[in-house]
């Protein structure tokens, strides 16, 4: 290692100290004797000009005047010529060439990360059916005749019915339109790919289309299956043609779904399933029937349903609370709240040392909601 870097420190005091420097002249004695044809050769650099005389071997060396002209008047005199870089230049391309290297490596990393072929999850069991649901009997009814369509195509077909291309179901949040979804799929026995509309949102423009034909295209690799799109109101919004950025990509996400539902058959066995907390903000283009044939409200639990829910999630809590007491109390409220609310009042009395939760511990709870 140490005689590698003498002999570099050598190299360097050669060419720094005993290499002969070129005689410099001119730049008007280098014209004039180009054009008498004394010069041979020259070699052409970003600020000189070396150039040896005919039949001498001595270099000399002139200003380069970066002239536009310079080479075709060495061509003109028969000088034969070539051009060199120097060592800032050489750097300086290197440094190019190196920016523009991570420059696309990180634009290709950062779309291979928004629009992985693993971006969708492919769930081939969900484990839950409709008797997994409490109550709404008459929605589980109609979900149950889509559930045997997607299972017995043929039969359906042979009597002129095809199967709905979407469906969408409305309802405030907490009411199980995902668990809805979910058990559709569990009672079809068939794929399941659900998303959300943050998937398709991205600091880059047009990813977002990308990511709609990525999905698409997935499902009808995995068909028979389910989409599922949740918080559709997030990318189905009503197109509006402000010219702002996150308009119009909201007006191309919006395309490309119109796009991919238009390009459905009855025989691709695809329902796209989406799930809304305001039907009123959609796209009418988008929800349109033989787009979306079926609009189902996810309402909120009734009084039995709220009963049974109690049940439900009171199991393996004690409790002194009379439960249709507690229905008619949670009146207006979400599966999800109910349950929130049980569980923290469980909470509260075992902070308190109480193996059971009371009405007290109830009324506590809906204070921290």
């Amino acid at each position: 290692m140490g005689l590698i870097f003498a002999a570099i420190l050598a190299c360097g005091a050669y060419f720094l100290f005993f290499e002969k420097k070129p005689v410099s002249v001119p730049y008007k004695t280098f014209y004039n004797e180009v054009s008498e044809g004394k010069i041979s050769e020259a070699t052409i650099f970003p600020d000189k000009i070396n150039f040896k005389y005919a039949g001498g071997e001595n270099v000399f060396s002139t200003e380069n005047p970066d002239s536009p002209n310079l080479k075709e008047f060495l061509l003109l005199n028969n000088i034969q010529f070539k051009e060199e870089k120097d060592f800032s230049e050489i750097i300086s391309t290197v440094l190019d060439v190196v920016f523009y290297v991570i420059f696309f490596a990180v634009i290709i990393f950062a779309f291979r990360k928004f629009i992985s072929p693993n971006t969708f999850k492919t769930v081939r069991k969900t484990g839950v059916k409709f008797s997994d649901i409490v109550g709404m009997e008459n929605l589980k009814k109609d979900m149950m005749q889509i559930a045997d369509i997607m299972k017995n195509p043929a039969t359906y077909k042979a009597k002129g019915i095809r199967m709905p291309k979407g469906i969408l179901l409305e309802g405030a949040p907490g009411n199980g339109k995902t668990l809805f979804a979910r058990a559709l799929a569990g009672e079809a026995k068939v794929n399941f790919i659900p998303a959300k509309a943050t998937d398709f949102e991205s600091m880059f423009m047009a990813i977002g289309p990308a990511k709609v034909k990525l999905l698409f295209a997935k499902a009808r690799h995995h068909t028979p299956c389910i989409v599922f799109i949740d918080e559709f109101d997030g990318i189905g919004t009503r197109r509006n043609y402000s010219g702002s950025a996150i308009e119009t990509e909201n007006t191309r996400i919006v395309t490309a779904l119109l796009n991919e539902l238009d390009g459905f058959t009855p025989h691709d066995r695809i329902l796209v399933l989406a799930a809304t907390n305001s039907r009123a903000a959609l796209d009418e283009a988008l929800i349109r029937p033989g787009r979306f044939d079926a609009k189902y409200t996810v309402p909120f639990p009734d009084l039995e349903t709220r009963e049974k829910l109690i049940e439900k999630y009171s199991a393996g809590k004690k409790s002194s609370c009379d439960i249709k007491l507690l229905a008619k109390n949670f009146n207006g409220f979400s599966c999800a709240q109910i349950e929130s609310v049980i569980n923290r009042a469980a909470l509260i009395a075992n902070q308190q040392n109480r193996e059971e939760f009371s009405a007290q511990d109830i009324q506590e709870a809906l204070k921290e909601i």
